[in-house]
C-alpha cells in the first residue's frame, strides 16, 4: 500500500509539474460548474424535445445519477477514508503548483469531479448510443477530472477511483432506468436518432474554445 501511495503522490507531482500561465487560467475557468451550464442546458434540451412532458423520467434518472455521484462520493468515500487533498498535504508543502491559492475541503479521496462528471458521461453515452457523443463527453469528464490535479487538490488515485465509481453509477442508473422503461411504465420512445447529439457536442466544443480564449486574455 505504501508503494502504491508513493507511485500516486510521484504520478501527481509529475502531472502537476507540467504548468503556464494559460493553463493556470483554462483550468480554474474550466474546473467551475457554471461555464459548463450552456452544455448541461443543450444536453437537458435535446431529450426534452425528444420525449415531450415524458422526458420527466429520464430528467429524473439523471437527477438520480448527480445525487448517487455527489453524495457517496463526498458524504462517504471522503468522510469514511479522511485521505488529506495533496494541497493539504504538510510534506507536499511547496512542491505542489497551486493556482490562486485554491487548496479545496479536508479530504480528497474520492473526487467528486471525477465522479460527476463520468456519471454523466456513462448514463449519457448509454442513453444517446452515439459514437461521436461518446468520444466527446469521456473526454470532456477527463478534461474536467484532469483539471483537478493540475490544480493540485486531487491525487491521480482520486480521479481514477472516482471516474470509476461514477461510471458504475452511471450505469447502475441507466440500468434502472431502462428496464423501468421498457417494462413498467413503456411511455418513452427509444430511437436515439431523435437526440441532437450534434448540437451538444458542438455546444461543448465551443465552451472550451470559449475557455482557452478567456484565458489567454488574462495572461
Amino acid at each position: 500500500m505504501e508503494s502504491l501511495i508513493n507511485s500516486d503522490t510521484d504520478l501527481l507531482l509529475f502531472l502537476n509539474g507540467f504548468n503556464a500561465p494559460l493553463w493556470d487560467h483554462f483550468f480554474w475557468i474550466s474546473t467551475s460548474i457554471i461555464i459548463w451550464l450552456p452544455l448541461y442546458a443543450v444536453l437537458l434540451y435535446s431529450i426534452i424535445k425528444a420525449h415531450g412532458i415524458r422526458a420527466i423520467w429520464t430528467l429524473l434518472a439523471i437527477a438520480l445519477v448527480v445525487v448517487l455521484c455527489d453524495q457517496i462520493s463526498s458524504g462517504f468515500f471522503k468522510p469514511f477514508f479522511e485521505r488529506p487533498r495533496p494541497s493539504r498535504e504538510p510534506a507536499l508543502e511547496g512542491l505542489l503548483h497551486l493556482v490562486n491559492e485554491y487548496r479545496g475541503g479536508k479530504f480528497g479521496f474520492v473526487s467528486s469531479h471525477a465522479t460527476n462528471s463520468f456519471g454523466l458521461a456513462m448514463f449519457s453515452t448509454l442513453l444517446f448510443k452515439d459514437k461521436g457523443f461518446t468520444f466527446f463527453i469521456f473526454s470532456w469528464a477527463l478534461l474536467n477530472s484532469y483539471s483537478r490535479i493540475y490544480l493540485g487538490v486531487h491525487y491521480p488515485g482520486d480521479i481514477l477511483a472516482g471516474g470509476l465509481l461514477g461510471i458504475l453509477l452511471g450505469w447502475l442508473v441507466y440500468w434502472l432506468y431502462d428496464r423501468f422503461i421498457n417494462r413498467m411504465v413503456t411511455v418513452i420512445a427509444k430511437p436515439h436518432q431523435q437526440y441532437d447529439t450534434r448540437t451538444i457536442v458542438f455546444t461543448g466544443i465551443l465552451s472550451i474554445v470559449i475557455i482557452l480564449l478567456s484565458a489567454k486574455t488574462l495572461i
